[in-house]
Formats: C-alpha cells, structure tokens, sequence
C-alpha cells in the first residue's frame, strides 16, 4: 500500500528537531532509518502528518567504551554493529543479533535508536538490551536524562519517550572478566519476527553466577525480562540442573500469543530450549 500524504522535514540538529516536534505535537512523526515507521504508514496503521527526518543530524553515529560503559550512538546503523571489531570481541550478543535483522540492504539503513524507540517486542535488540541493562539517554526541549531499560519499555508500541523526546544514546555496562552473552531466535525464514528469541548475558566467578540477564523476543505484548529464571541463577553455582530449572521457568512466565509463527505451546517450548542454549553458550563464552 502507498502511505498517506504528508510534509517532510529534514532539520539538522537536535534544536531543530525538537521546535519540529513542538509545533506539530501528535501530528509529527520522528524518522531515523525508517524500516519500522515506513511499513507501518504503508499498511495505514500509522499517518502522521509530519515527518521529522534525524538521519542527517550529526554526532549520533558511534560505538566506544568510555568512563566504564560502552556508549552506542542512536544513529548507528545495523551494519556498524555487525562489523565492529569491539562489539564482536567484547559484545558478541550485539552482533549474534544483528546478524538475524532483515537483509544487509536493510541493515546498511535500520538504527539501532530507531529499532529501541519503535517499542516492538517482535524486534530484536529490546531483549538485548534488557540482557544487558542497558540505559536509554533521552534528549528533548527541557535536556537530557537517563532511563532504565526496565522502565523504557511502557507496552504495546510504547515507551517511556515524550512526543518531543528524541532517544540519543545507548549506554551499557562495559563487559569485564568471566562476562559472556548470546542471542538467538526461531524464525519461520531469514529477516522474519521471531517465533522466540532469548538473550543472556551472563558475569561468572569461580563458577558462581555474580550477574545475569535474560531477555525475551515476541512471547509478550512488550519486552520481557525472565526475572524468575535470574534470581533462581544470581549468586549460585550454575549446573546443568539450575540451568534446566531457570530455562524452564522462562517458558512458563513468556505470555505468548498463537499466530502463523506458532502455537502457545510451540513458543513456550522453544523458549525453554533456547534459555538452555544461550545460557550454555554465554557460559562458554564467558570462560573463554
């Protein structure tokens, strides 16, 4: 279908954007990569009257470690995750996901702060980020402040953002020694939403688990965190057994809906298997 009429704005910086989005209100849209907005316009379940485009603003493409974070600049494409050298050695969760987006035509476009701030459990990187714990600096009129990613994420295609907030930055806790993280989804083909998609990350020592997150893809009308199945690993000794407990816990609490991706009972299953899994591989990752 061919999206409903609209104006386009192209500012050049934050301020800019920001006097956009205050003198169109609910009518105004903000655009980065477009791969979230523009399918839905073109299905008629979005028709904003304005388009406030921030791909061209400068300063918010980036990846660095920086006063014990890594810092993810918003404008940041899909395909300068998949091929930095510091994600891909110290963040191989980042690049497990990214390499499962779409197609590389889609991923040399698609931001990450535009797949964030689109709200879609269905998306990827929201259960990464919980894995990860992530924080979300928003940018408006009235400056800056920091979100927590389990406040971020408020429902269905919504979050904590106002109409004239713009998500700025991803911060992260830099991974240290005995870290490991991984993500996997069950898809029906190459690009599509998951059936399931689950990510760990996981801080060992001695064996004994020091941190953990897991996060959930598509089994939840919003972002889901497997509090259960971390708080039964935090500060244990992780065996074959409490691995099998906690992933089992994920596939009980997950609230999956059927559709043409799979029965409830399907998703529950495959959520099951694919905690055990990643926890298994971020363990393995985090020894090595």
């Amino acid at each position: 279908m061919i999206p409903a009429s609209f104006d386009y704005h192209c500012p050049s910086t934050l301020q800019e954007a920001f006097a956009l989005a205050q003198e169109y209100g609910e009518n105004a849209k903000y655009l980065s990569g477009g791969h979230s907005l523009i399918p839905m316009m073109k299905l008629r379940l979005a028709s904003p009257e304005h388009i406030i485009d921030i791909g061209r603003i400068d300063g918010l493409s980036y990846i660095k470690e920086e006063d014990g974070l890594l810092k993810i600049g918003a404008l940041t494409t899909e395909a300068d995750l998949e091929f930095s050298p510091l994600l891909q050695e110290k963040y191989p969760i980042i690049t497990d996901a990214v390499k499962l987006i779409g197609d590389p035509s889609v991923r040399n476009k698609a931001t990450l702060g535009g797949n964030l701030a689109h709200g879609d459990a269905a998306n990827d990187h929201p259960a990464v980020m919980l894995a990860l714990r992530a924080k979300i600096i928003a940018q408006g009129p009235n400056g800056s402040r920091s979100i927590d990613i389990d406040e971020f994420f408020q429902g269905f295609y919504t979050t904590e953002l106002t109409q004239e907030e713009i998500l700025t930055e991803i911060q992260i806790p830099a991974a240290g020694s005995g870290s490991g993280s991984a993500y996997h989804k069950i898809e029906r083909k190459v690009g599509d939403y998951a059936a399931s998609g689950v990510a760990v990350n996981i801080s060992l020592a001695n064996g004994v688990c020091q941190e953990i997150g897991i996060g959930l893809t598509n089994v939840n009308p919003q972002p889901l965190r497997a509090s259960r199945s971390e708080d039964a690993l935090r500060g244990k000794e992780v065996t074959d057994e409490l691995i099998q407990e906690a992933a089992k816990m994920a596939g009980e609490d997950c609230k999956p809906t059927a559709d043409l991706r799979g029965s409830v009972d399907y998703k529950r299953s495959i959520t099951k298997e694919l905690t055990k899994r990643m926890l298994n591989l971020a363990i393995e990752r985090a020894k090595a």
